[in-house]
């Protein structure tokens, strides 16, 4: 299947379980995978037989600069809707990375990833 990659998108939001992260916020970063069929677009040469990448970029931030979420998990299951209700992929893979946590200790970062399919 055909893929469209929108990698390393960098947000601040105000996200996480702690009070603390709410407040003062902190950087995100994004990775999206959108599968869908690209030939037309290959082909035809025109926009609208594909995705716009700075659509998907804003219907990202958006999910960034909206009400706080306490976990990774629930910012990349936003996305993935977002993307999936408002573009037509088949599947979308979301990654969603925090530079930064809160944890005592040394380590690069923390993040998850999803993938999830359009509904039939």
């Amino acid at each position: 299947m055909d893929k469209i990659e929108i990698c390393g998108m960098h947000f601040y939001g105000h996200h996480g379980v702690y009070e603390e992260e709410r407040r003062l916020g902190q950087p995100f970063v994004v990775d999206v995978s959108l599968y869908l069929d690209l030939r037309p677009a290959g082909e035809s040469d025109c926009l609208e037989e594909t995705v716009n990448y700075a659509d998907v970029y804003e219907t990202v931030a958006a999910v960034f600069a909206g009400p706080p979420r306490n976990l990774l998990e629930a910012l990349a299951e936003e996305t993935a809707a977002r993307i999936l209700e408002r573009f037509p992929v088949e599947k979308v893979h979301v990654r969603v990375v925090k530079p930064s946590p809160p944890i005592a200790g040394f380590l690069r970062h923390v993040g998850v990833e999803i993938t999830r399919e359009a509904p039939r």
